[in-house]
């Protein structure tokens, strides 16, 4: 085993506990950026000027009126930017815009001393704007070739001879909707002004290193002047990897020029009119099978729709494009891959960044060729299934693809599928009007960033005087425990209990240059960053130890807060070897470090190893539906993950927990709407509140919900061989629309290829029902040779 895998003796990591904050959360101490303005003087309140125009060029900004307004302090525009007007790495998204991109984009900020001052002189600004043509629809793009960004393509074996030997080849299209972060804490940063000129930011920010070089870019200064700091964050999902910066950019440019705190932050109609979402795709697609089933060849387009800016649209759509195999092995493929450009909000990462998008895709495809085949959709994806030594389309190899039938097989077995499928075959032909079936899909989710060079962690780890140990680390916490997983590895690696242990708030100017923590990656790149920090402190310790017990460093062990010999009773304290090594000026702070080994990526090639390993897991969900509405409700899911040797398996199972309904949500509820009309709202998003955007809530959980983690399943190389366990559980979710297929097709004959709209909202379901009904396609109506079989094209159920 792995120096990094191996766990010592009595080791705190594998405990299952509660989060670090849960106490806190649950009472409503735990504090949030916004919470901090109440305990700062003289804050300031900055308020946006949005244009409600889909696309125009401004001409005229008059600010005078705001200065009118009673409590408005300062109106700011590009004028007062010192440094580059630009919140964005791409420099593709002006600060303060002279073209209107997206209806709601702020073109001023007006600071006030209360909110609603600021309130009323935002909209007390005049804004004149010539407007311009706008292109809101993905087809819409396609259609006028509106595109931005690179434009990959992976390609693995020789597609036209694979569908020259295939016996069944099918194509079609799929168009589904992107998604609602949903965080429950809105875009915020709170920023002040030292008696140094230092600016000192507070923001719900997944990235505060970048954060920190927006900000200097903005003001025109150096990093070192710039510090931020995020608490914790109430939710992010990837929304708060990019899209935070411009916010605290403005609250940094309000401090600098007033010397005032400057306070921002997003309502809730505000938030989702001018953030980012998950990514819509439309794809396009042909694909091959030979007489057993078994996948030849794929050919597809996958098109993203990037918003205005490209924002993280680039390797949304690298990801997407290394996920659409999930599962299955295939031997000849070639895909495309393309950024929309359109009249909306820049779209940006969330769980999954692009993956659930990529894998949708085959997992739509399986669902909807599998009755045409005459093969039963479960049986179809296991013979498709990655075996040993078999490769990615992009050239890496799949490791350990036995866990992709072991967790299949135990979910087969935990859910006890042989008899519930008997009983539901049973429930159909006595239920004319209401159908049940049982879907089962799988995961394989690879790990790290895309971006090799983000694939590095640090951490900072001070031992005091009185034994008490702080942690400092890269990574953030927005609710998913990875400050509670920390805690964990530090303990655990130092050998003492965790209570001796504490963390402080991730900040710039304690361990800098982070990545982002996204892509799964914060329990596995800071995980390891500390255990770096705390080994170097231990090995230090032990030779102090050690001659205090008269045997070699080698010898002696840490275990529960006493350093021992081996094969003696002897023992010194943790605090008694702490003063010893503080007397003996032995250094008690380390910076650890860590870098992901073994990764190589060419994206002109689109080839390499992308990826450290790879997540499994497989989930197996039964549904109810009702012939007259379309309404549904999930009646049991069994889910088996592999999350390695979990480091902590209560914070791990909540994760595939929330992960699967957030997932569902996605794809059956959260139905994204924009105003597509000529009239005077174009381009209004629609659903830009809980009251018109429905979210998964308690109704909508399974009524029976059994998750398990895979056992005896330890990762080499990774952190005392845990895994990543963020973003796979959510594609989990892909075995609720397949149900959901199956039991719309159980309303029609035997047979049937159902298509079904992407959010399956009720009203979708339905109309596969009456579809299915009808008997629209069926197996009867291949023809004998085996030739090209046309699939319907998909709409969307507003479509």
């Amino acid at each position: 085993m792995s120096h990094l895998s191996e766990r010592p003796e009595k080791p705190v990591v594998g405990v299952s506990m509660p989060h670090e904050s849960a106490s806190l959360h649950v009472t409503g101490a735990a504090l949030y950026t916004d919470d901090l303005v109440h305990r700062t003087k003289d804050v300031l309140h900055a308020y946006p000027v949005q244009v409600m125009k889909a696309h125009g060029r401004v001409t005229a900004l008059r600010t005078e009126p705001a200065l009118a307004v009673p409590g408005v302090v300062r109106v700011l525009t590009v004028a007062d930017v010192p440094g580059v007007n630009d919140a964005g790495m791409k420099h593709d998204e002006p600060l303060f815009p002279d073209e209107v991109m997206f209806y709601g984009h702020a073109v001023a900020w007006v600071l006030g001393e209360t909110l609603e001052a600021a309130r009323l002189g935002a909209a007390a600004v005049e804004v004149e704007l010539d407007e311009l043509p706008s292109t809101l629809t993905l087809k819409d793009a396609i259609a006028r070739s509106s595109f931005h960004g690179i434009n990959p393509v992976m390609v693995a074996g020789d597609v036209d001879a694979g569908f020259a030997e295939s016996a069944h080849v099918f194509t079609g299209e799929f168009e589904f909707s992107g998604q609602e972060h949903f965080y429950l804490e809105t875009h915020a940063a709170l920023a002040l002004v030292d008696e140094n000129e230092q600016i000192f930011i507070q923001s719900s920010t997944q990235h505060p290193s970048e954060t920190q070089e927006i900000v200097a870019h903005v003001l025109g200064c150096s990093s070192n002047e710039i510090t931020v700091q995020c608490l914790r964050m109430g939710g992010g999902f990837g929304g708060k990897e990019m899209q935070p910066h411009g916010f605290a950019a403005i609250a940094a440019l309000g401090a600098k020029l007033t010397g005032r705190p400057v306070r921002l932050r997003l309502n809730r109609t505000q938030d989702m009119t001018m953030s980012g979402k998950r990514h819509g795709f439309h794809a396009e697609w042909k694909i091959g099978f030979d007489a057993e089933g078994r996948i030849q060849a794929l050919a597809a387009t996958l098109t993203a729709d990037g918003g205005w800016s490209l924002d993280l649209s680039e390797p949304v759509v690298a990801r997407a494009l290394c996920h659409i195999d999930n599962t299955y092995w295939i031997p000849n493929a070639r895909v495309e891959g393309r950024i929309a450009k359109t009249n909306s909000v820049s779209n940006t990462a969330f769980r999954g960044f692009g993956g659930p998008q990529g894998m949708i895709v085959i997992e739509d495809i399986l669902g909807r060729v599998a009755p045409l085949l005459g093969i039963d959709p479960m049986e179809l994806r296991e013979r498709n299934f990655y075996q040993q030594d078999q490769t990615t389309p992009y050239g890496q190899l799949v490791t350990h693809p036995e866990r992709i039938s072991a967790v299949w097989e135990q979910v087969r077995a935990n859910g006890g599928l042989t008899d519930r499928k008997r009983e539901i075959a049973a429930f159909n032909a006595a239920h004319p009007h209401t159908k049940r079936a049982l879907a089962v899909t799988g995961v394989k989710f690879g790990i790290s960033f895309n971006l090799t060079a983000f694939n590095q962690g640090g951490a900072l780890v001070l031992i005091y005087k009185d034994g008490s140990v702080l942690i400092n680390h890269g990574g953030t916490e927005m609710g998913q425990g990875l400050h509670t997983k920390m805690l964990q590895v530090a303990a655990t690696t130092l050998g003492i209990p965790l209570h001796r242990v504490r963390l402080a708030p991730t900040r710039t100017d304690k361990v800098p240059n982070t990545s982002a923590t996204a892509a799964s990656s914060g329990a596995d790149l800071n995980g390891a960053a500390v255990k770096n920090a705390c080994e170097q402190l231990r090995g230090r310790l032990l030779q102090v130890a050690a001659t205090q017990l008269g045997a070699g460093a080698a010898d002696v062990r840490i275990v529960e807060g006493f350093a021992r010999a081996l094969g003696s009773d002897k023992a010194v304290a943790w605090d008694d070897l702490i003063r010893t090594a503080y007397i003996q000026r032995v250094q008690l702070s380390a910076a650890g470090f860590y870098r992901t080994e073994g990764l190589h990526w060419d994206i002109k090639k689109f080839q390499g190893t992308p990826f450290k390993y790879f997540s499994y897991g497989a989930a197996a969900t039964e549904v109810e539906v009702d012939g007259f509405t379309g309404a549904y409700r999930i009646r049991r899911v069994d889910i088996v993950h592999d999350v390695g040797d979990s480091l902590s398996p209560m914070i791990d199972i909540g994760q595939v927990e929330g992960g699967f309904v957030q997932g569902a949500g996605w794809l059956t509820l959260e139905d994204l709407r924009w105003d597509t009309s000529d009239g005077p709202h174009r381009g209004r998003l629609q659903t830009q509140a809980a009251s018109t955007y429905k979210l998964p809530s308690f109704s909508e959980m399974p009524e029976e919900f059994n998750v398990a983690l895979m056992e005896n399943a330890t990762e080499e190389g990774a952190v005392f061989g845990s895994k990543a366990v963020g973003e796979p559980p959510l594609m989990l979710a892909f075995s609720v629309r397949e149900a959901l297929r199956q039991a719309a097709a159980a309303f029609g004959p035997a047979g049937v290829s159902v298509d079904l709209a992407s959010p399956a909202t009720p009203e979708a379901v339905f109309w596969a029902v009456q579809a299915a009904r009808s008997g629209e396609v069926r197996r009867e109506d291949l023809p004998l040779d085996g030739g090209e079989i046309p699939a319907r094209p998909i709409a969307l159920s507003h479509a």
